[in-house]
């Protein structure tokens, strides 16, 4: 049986206003340089002010208080249009100084591997099948430059597609002209191929000759660092063998990655969202001053509203109509100017508590000296919510004097050592690094051994720890760290 019922009940939610202000906490410069040209495209209400010069103050007619009541549509106009007591200075952000360089990502002109490859189809005399066949390997090819899809199933695919009828012995020689190409290895469809196609362009002599040997007969050894069974089994001694394997480090396992002058390609660049300096034996922290550019109300919006103070008695449905467009769109302008400063403060409060919490590897640039540090820390000191400290740390950068580094990295967990004191899982990450640093490269530490060093200098930590510490710094196993 169905019942209706009343019921009151609290209920905790957050305005668009605020999600819209998450979302911008969140956003790193360059994201954020983005974000405000959308806006400027789609708010005519928003202005850049670098563009036009500021003009002063207005003086507002006061007197449209007193017939403010004669109409409920244009209620709050006045809000809009007198501004007395506040300055354009406080309803505008400026985000830099006129003594602000202005940073732009460098440009650098590239061509892809497949432009390259092109490029040199271009150059040969082919039948038209064949060059069209040739093109659609290119096209087939993965990033890294390998072709791992069987020849066969890219026959059928040419059958079904494109109704081209052909054998494998066809495409497989369109195929031997794109490996003829550079760089060399191209269209390979393994590693050992690769390298080995590349050797093959060497002189076949000396190490290249053992080198090729090496690759194409004892790939799998050479894999899992099994030097002695190759020497036992090609009969050369650990100089010949070292020599050799110096020269396939040499090669590229990945010809696909490659760039050369030609095209137009946007470099990827890291621009620190602060700066962190030592002046004077103090901490100095600056908010990177190219965030946002100057953003102001527009002064035709607000001379808009202006006029409908005078046309409002009379005015029609369409002067109504236009009174709250122009009204929606200046609200939205003023929230979002408002919204990057607060954006601007949250941003300087919560790394000025990170940078007073980690002032001891600011000073040193010693990752030793990190603290033990959460979110929870942090939204303590600075009475924030912990989602609120997560949003400035994510994808945001720091320069200071030691280089360039992301925020998150300086957050870590804790543990204890020997002596009672906790100290940061980054410290213990940087003492394993050194450790495996300075190892014996013919026999490298296992995980067990690596445990019972860190436990010597008093952290006593666990051999899979060790392991997943390892997995976190990229440090392969003992067997593949080994050399000749």
């Amino acid at each position: 049986m169905l019942k209706q019922s009343l019921g009151l009940r609290l209920q905790q939610k957050l305005s668009p206003q605020q999600i819209q202000l998450m979302k911008l906490i969140q956003l790193s410069s360059q994201a954020l340089e983005d974000r405000i040209e959308e806006e400027l495209e789609e708010n005519p209400a928003l202005e850049d002010g670098t563009l036009e010069q500021k003009e002063e103050t207005d003086d507002w007619d006061d007197s449209a208080q007193e017939e403010e009541a004669a109409s409920d549509d244009f209620d709050g106009l006045e809000d809009y249009l007198t501004d007395d007591d506040t300055p354009d200075y406080e309803r505008s952000i400026s985000n830099y100084s006129a003594d602000d360089e202005l940073y732009e990502a460098p440009i650098v002109q590239t061509k892809d591997m497949r432009d390259i490859l092109h490029d040199q189809l271009a150059m040969r005399s082919l039948a038209p099948q064949k060059e069209a066949l040739c093109k659609y390997l290119i096209g087939t090819l993965e990033d890294d430059g390998y072709l791992r899809r069987a020849l066969v199933d890219i026959v059928d695919d040419l059958a079904f597609s494109m109704g081209l009828m052909i054998e494998v012995d066809e495409l497989q020689s369109a195929l031997e002209v794109i490996q003829s190409m550079e760089p060399a290895g191209i269209a390979a469809n393994d590693v050992q191929s690769c390298l080995a196609a590349q050797i093959q362009r060497k002189p076949k002599e000396g190490h290249w000759a053992l080198a090729l040997k090496v690759v194409t007969k004892h790939f799998a050894s050479l894999s899992k660092r099994h030097y002695s069974k190759i020497m036992e089994s090609l009969h050369v001694n650990e100089d010949e063998l070292k020599a050799a394997i110096e020269a396939i480090g040499r090669l590229n396992p990945k010809p696909g990655a490659v760039a050369v002058s030609g095209g137009s390609l946007s470099a990827h660049a890291i621009i620190p969202d602060f700066t962190i300096e030592v002046v004077d034996s103090q901490l100095e922290l600056r908010l990177n001053g190219r965030n946002a550019p100057e953003l102001n109300v527009s002064r035709s919006y607000k001379d808009m509203l202006s006029h409908y103070k005078d046309v409002k008695q009379q005015g029609g449905k369409a002067d109504k109509e236009a009174f709250h467009f122009i009204k929606s769109k200046i609200d939205a302008a003023k929230w979002f100017v408002e919204a990057i400063k607060q954006r601007q403060q949250t941003l300087l409060i919560t790394m000025s508590a990170i940078m007073n919490y980690q002032k001891a590897y600011f000073f040193s640039g010693d990752d030793r000296k990190l603290r033990p540090m959460i979110l929870k820390d942090i939204a303590d000191e600075i009475d924030m919510d912990i989602s609120t400290v997560s949003r400035v740390a994510s994808q945001k950068y720091v320069q200071t004097p030691f280089g360039t580094k992301l925020i998150k990295t300086f957050f870590s967990e804790s543990m204890t050592n020997a002596e009672g004191d906790e100290v940061s899982t980054r410290e213990i990450k940087k003492i394993l690094e050194d450790a495996v640093s300075e190892e014996d490269s013919r026999q490298p530490m296992a995980d067990d051994a690596l445990a019972k060093l860190l436990k010597d200098k008093g952290y006593p930590i666990a051999r899979r720890t060790i392991a997943k510490y390892r997995e976190q710094l990229n440090i392969p196993v003992a067997r593949l760290r080994k050399t000749l």
